[in-house]
């Protein structure tokens, strides 16, 4: 992003709006991540409106759990048995909850310096950006000058995200609707060809201004998902294999594509601050036996659950998803497969939306001849959907496009900014060995991007060779 964005953010109205209770946040959702949007014109800065939460109605400690589980467990979890495949089931049984470690460890950095603005500024910002454009002003003088650079730069990697996460969810629609069709009528097309024509009702579905007229098929997409959770561990304990039969580790060469599934999986690190501050009591929140611990060792859990033992059973036949290893002559399996599509329509609709903010009134002054207006929004709606589309249909391998996202925007999120920002707010105080445990995490989060980056594309351009 380009200081041109400002201005243009503050020259140009887009009023947005979603309320945490009116828009249910279904698994793996904005950014996996922020529940309302507002922009503040006058600093041209993008904000959180404030949720009724916190005008007299607070979460409870439950609920903050609730929306922790929910607002991270996606799409992702599918794909992480193919990540065991990459790495080796017994590393990778070890490598997951270290890296999930991290993420949290850096979900609970970031929180840190929210906390550390809301003693100087008296005000908790719920926004990544905001919160790391206040970090870089209040830390140390000489990081000061690159307030909006940093501001600009994780815009810049949400709108990557989530713009990936909307091509994953077109290749997920398109294999799983050849497999239903399949089943149903025998007919085998090309999974792109339903990419196509899934294309068509997700541009109308993207017009919708007003997210709260989701908020029903939210619910029902959140509920799809855990059956369909519950639908792969049901047959995952069927006929299981010797355990004895696989390898401790895999290749060096898929390590990398197991790292970048992982990090897509745990992208959800932009939705700690507006859970926190809308808490009952945000003190039970951080801290060794804080909520989100809790939250974030559920969700571990059920992520090395289905990982380990989806691999387990089917090894070197795992597919991108493991909802395509479902049985073919099974009714339940095959319907699963038709109602995960309809649960990620909405949820490509609202990740869809969390960027627009940001970029709406950039692309309407690049094309001035559309106007202002509805029609011109919708224009450019249409054409982003198109855009998406067609990368999806470019690259329609499911794994290698999560393993590129998670490379290339989640570890950026959720591994090597928290880390800066830290350093930027305690460099003049910071002990040594925080020094260097944070100078590890951002080496770590940096290696894993370029390796995984490189590995991603190196496989997406065999692949297709």
């Amino acid at each position: 992003m380009t200081s041109s964005l400002q201005e243009d953010l503050s020259s140009t109205k887009y009023p947005v709006n979603i309320s945490l209770d009116e828009l249910s946040v279904g698994p793996g959702d904005i950014s996996k991540s922020e529940t309302s949007i507002n922009q503040n014109i006058n600093s041209s800065t993008v904000e959180l409106a404030a949720s009724p939460h916190s005008a007299g109605h607070p979460i409870s400690n439950f609920e903050t759990v609730i929306h922790l589980i929910k607002g991270n467990i996606g799409t992702g979890i599918f794909a992480l048995p193919s990540a065991f495949l990459n790495a080796g089931l017994w590393f990778s049984l070890v490598a997951l909850p270290l890296i999930a470690a991290i993420c949290i460890h850096c979900m609970h950095l970031l929180t840190s310096i929210a906390e550390e603005l809301l003693k100087q500024n008296g005000e908790f910002s719920p926004t990544y950006a905001t919160v790391a454009q206040s970090a870089c002003l209040i830390g140390a003088p000489q990081f000061r000058k690159y307030a909006n650079l940093m501001k600009n730069m994780i815009n810049t990697f949400t709108i990557i995200t989530q713009f990936g996460f909307c091509c994953v969810y077109i290749v997920f629609i398109g294999d799983n609707m050849r497999e239903f069709i399949i089943h149903v009528s025998g007919v085998d097309w090309d999974p792109r060809i339903y990419m196509v024509i899934a294309t068509l009702p997700l541009i109308f579905l993207n017009w919708i201004r007003d997210l709260r007229w989701l908020t029903p098929f939210s619910f029902l997409g959140n509920f799809l998902l855990a059956f369909t959770i519950v639908v792969v561990l049901v047959y995952v304990f069927q006929d299981l294999p010797p355990i004895t039969d696989y390898s401790v580790f895999g290749s060096w060469k898929g390590l990398p594509l197991f790292f970048g599934t992982a990090l897509f999986t745990y992208e959800g690190i932009s939705l700690v601050l507006p859970i926190h501050k809308d808490m009952k009591t945000p003190q039970y929140f951080t801290g060794f036996c804080g909520l989100m611990n809790v939250g974030m060792i559920f969700i571990t859990i059920g992520y090395v659950s289905i990982a380990f033992l989806g691999y387990w059973r089917y090894g070197d036949d795992i597919k991108p998803s493991i909802i395509l290893n479902l049985p073919q002559d099974s009714v339940i399996a095959q319907c699963t497969k038709l109602m995960m599509v309809l649960s990620i329509c909405t949820t490509y609709a609202m990740q869809f939306f969390v960027p627009l903010p940001f970029i709406m009134p950039t692309l309407l002054k690049l094309v001035p001849c559309l106007g202002n207006g509805i029609a011109a929004e919708n224009v450019i709606r249409t054409l982003l959907v198109l855009f998406i589309s067609a990368l999806a249909i470019a690259i329609p391998r499911l794994d290698l496009f999560i393993s590129l996202v998670g490379s290339v925007g989640c570890s950026a999120l959720g591994l090597i900014i928290p880390p800066m920002l830290h350093l930027m707010v305690y460099w003049e105080t910071i002990h040594k060995a925080v020094l260097v445990k944070d100078f590890l995490i951002i080496t770590f989060g940096i290696v894993g991007t370029v390796t995984g980056t490189y590995s991603s594309l190196e496989a997406i351009i065999t692949a297709f060779s």
